[in-house]
């Protein structure tokens, strides 16, 4: 452990995946459930739930949650209990747009594995060359 009694900014950095200037961000932010206390000398003293919120919060993120809707999600679990249907309703929401990408991504996908099988057969075939090729401007 990096400080007494619990992890340090570098500890939670190499366990989450995320920078210390992402880090002092997060804090800055109010993005943490709880203010992050300090030694005497300054240094932040984390908590494995610290950890674990952040591995939640860059789970959200990476799946296009916008930080004003994490930061939402914050306040309304930092509020503590009494809330429960608005910050279900947030993730139900955020559920919804991340299938919706899914489903986009997963139509663009075919398109291009198709594409794939297509110039696989020509290749393999030696009819690759014009497939696709610009044609000159008359």
């Amino acid at each position: 452990m990096g400080v007494k009694g619990g992890l340090s900014i570098g500890d939670v950095a190499k366990a989450t995946g995320l920078g210390v200037h992402a880090l002092r961000f997060f804090e800055r932010e109010q993005l943490f459930l709880r203010p992050i206390p300090r030694t005497a000398g300054g240094q932040r003293v984390y908590e494995q739930a610290d950890v674990e919120w952040l591995l939640l919060c860059n789970r959200l993120r990476e799946s296009g949650m916008p930080i004003a809707t994490l930061k939402r999600f914050a306040e309304l679990v930092r509020s503590g209990p009494g809330n429960e249907e608005e910050r279900l309703a947030l993730l139900e929401e955020h559920e919804k747009a991340v299938r919706e990408k899914l489903a986009a991504l997963t139509a663009s996908l075919e398109i291009i594995h198709d594409k794939v099988v297509t110039y696989r057969k020509h290749v393999d075939e030696g009819t690759a060359a014009g497939v696709w090729a610009p044609t000159p401007s008359a």
